[in-house]
């Protein structure tokens, strides 16, 4: 495994870590016994970032990993939450919201601290009630010592550029915008490494869209981009692989991005993760894969306020 700086935090983090939703029974019908040993499947093989919220799940996701991270040692890995979003259309980034938040998070993970809080899928609301209140609020749970860092989440690229040069967090998260469909994330790391901010980037598979079961009806991809990255993990799958697997060796292979969440279940499934981020790419294939996807290369979809969305293909 490789281990990467992320941003100015001092934390060397794994190239490829754990997203906690699948604990949360996100993806489909999960045991927590089984999801407990993938975590520490995850922590064994080399894992050293945990990224959850309590959105996920409406909070099982945190307290099955609470469950998983109380039998190991807590510094072991680095732990990250959310605070913000609830539910689907669920949002409250005011400071007392935020606070009792984390301390309700701190006692479903059963532990005294966070090493990042993330403000979770902030282009939802106006960008007053970040920038007045809930930055404020981070930089209050820092000086109590509850976080470490603070950092904020969200979908359109615009977001980080609107938000990055007017607040100082420590990380961001970004979703599907690295990944083979689509390496968009790319036009952020100069504005990154301007202002030292760490980058977590987040579902190598695009949400489901790079895999040979057909993407979730959920999706909000347009129908050609799913028919076109069906037909490419279609193609691997006829070359003997799994896109999976190349998704994952791509997304962990760049080394500008400290590291890749993937989100499983299943201990199996997490260990042959990080082995396959061990072994080499078949570049001839990358090529192949990506030349099907080139015609919807960095398409993406509209999450939030418009003023986030406005260069984005309705």
């Amino acid at each position: 495994m490789e281990y990467r700086l992320l941003g100015k935090t001092g934390l060397e983090v794994s190239s490829l870590s754990f997203g906690a939703s699948s604990l949360g029974s996100v993806f489909r019908q999960t045991d927590d016994a089984e999801g407990v040993r993938t975590v520490h499947a995850a922590i064994d093989a080399g894992i050293n970032y945990i990224d959850v919220s309590p959105y996920y799940g409406a909070t099982k996701a945190e307290t099955v990993l609470g469950q998983a991270i109380s039998q190991t040692a807590r510094d072991r890995f680095y732990l990250s939450t959310k605070a913000g979003r609830y539910g689907i259309d669920s949002f409250d980034f005011s400071e007392s919201r935020i606070q009792s938040s984390l301390e309700e998070s701190l006692r479903r993970l059963r532990t005294d601290y966070v090493d990042i809080l993330f403000l979770h899928d902030i282009e939802f609301v106006p960008p007053e009630i970040i920038l007045e209140e809930a930055i404020p609020a981070l930089d209050k749970l820092k000086q109590q010592g509850k976080i470490r860092f603070s950092g904020i989440c969200g979908l359109p690229l615009a977001l980080f550029e609107h938000m990055l040069p007017k607040v100082q967090v420590d990380a961001i998260i970004s979703y599907c915008h690295y990944a083979l469909n689509d390496t968009s994330l790319l036009r952020l790391l100069p504005l990154l490494d301007q202002f030292g901010v760490g980058l977590v980037n987040a579902s190598p598979l695009s949400m489901g869209l790079l895999g040979t079961r057909g993407t979730p009806d959920w999706h909000p991809a347009d129908a050609e981009t799913k028919a076109i990255c069906l037909r490419a993990a279609k193609h691997a799958a006829d070359r003997g692989s799994d896109i999976a697997k190349l998704a994952i060796q791509f997304s962990t292979s760049h080394a500008g991005i400290p590291t890749t969440l993937v989100s499983t279940a299943n201990p199996d499934n997490i260990k042959q993760n990080v082995e396959w981020t061990n072994e080499p790419m078949d570049v001839e294939l990358l090529h192949e894969v990506l030349d099907i996807l080139r015609p919807i290369h960095d398409r993406t979809w509209v999450s939030g306020l418009p003023q986030y969305n406005e260069n984005i293909e309705k």
